[in-house]
């Protein structure tokens, strides 16, 4: 259990430490555009990932907390190096001038919808990257957080079912299925899935 939490921590760790270190010293242009478009389908990947794996460990919840330790600071990460990208590239892009740390707060200030105002897009290019972090922070809080306790509820009756412990009706103390119980076979993100 532990060493599942210190790998989460660690991945966290490593992705803030490669934001602060990795070259991000090139214009906004189309490579910078399609790198934003291949990180967030890199981070539905990785979602989608994460969530077969909490379906198969001996512990779901304990892989659910890793997932989320290593995902939401990826796309935090993310939209952090695009905005520090914008603002380098155009002084005036926010309203005032933005280093590293100074994107991933206001990165950060978006995500949490905390919105303090010292920080805002000026320019059209940082609007419309602000208003698709703000839709895909929805989806990511909302559909995936969803789907991720729909995979922990499936990953908690696949165990409970191979851990043979059923009572004389069926049902283990849980409340989870029994042998004769029909299988569960909708995704987690199906409605009624109970996620």
């Amino acid at each position: 259990m532990v060493l599942a939490l210190l790998r989460g921590a660690l991945s966290a760790t490593l992705l803030l430490v490669l934001y602060y270190v990795l070259p991000l010293d090139r214009r906004l242009d189309l490579v910078a555009e399609v790198g934003l478009i291949v990180g967030l389908l890199a981070f539905v990947a990785l979602v989608a990932w994460q969530i077969d794996a909490i379906m198969r460990a001996d512990r779901p919840r304990l892989q659910a907390v890793e997932a989320l330790s290593v995902s939401l600071p990826f796309l935090l990460v993310l939209f952090a190096a695009t905005y520090f990208l914008i603002g380098s590239d155009r002084v005036d892009a926010f309203t005032e001038p933005m280093n590293r740390t100074d994107a991933l707060y206001f990165t950060i200030t978006v995500f949490s919808t905390v919105g303090f105002g010292d920080i805002a897009p000026t320019s059209e290019t940082a609007r419309v990257v602000a208003m698709i972090q703000m839709l895909v922070d929805l989806v990511a809080l909302g559909v995936i957080g969803r789907v991720v306790l729909g995979a922990v509820r499936i990953g908690l009756r696949r165990r409970s079912s191979e851990s043979g412990a059923t009572s004389a009706s069926g049902a283990d103390p849980a409340g989870a299925p029994g042998p004769d119980a029909a299988p569960d076979t909708d995704p987690p993100w199906a409605p009624g899935s109970g996620g």
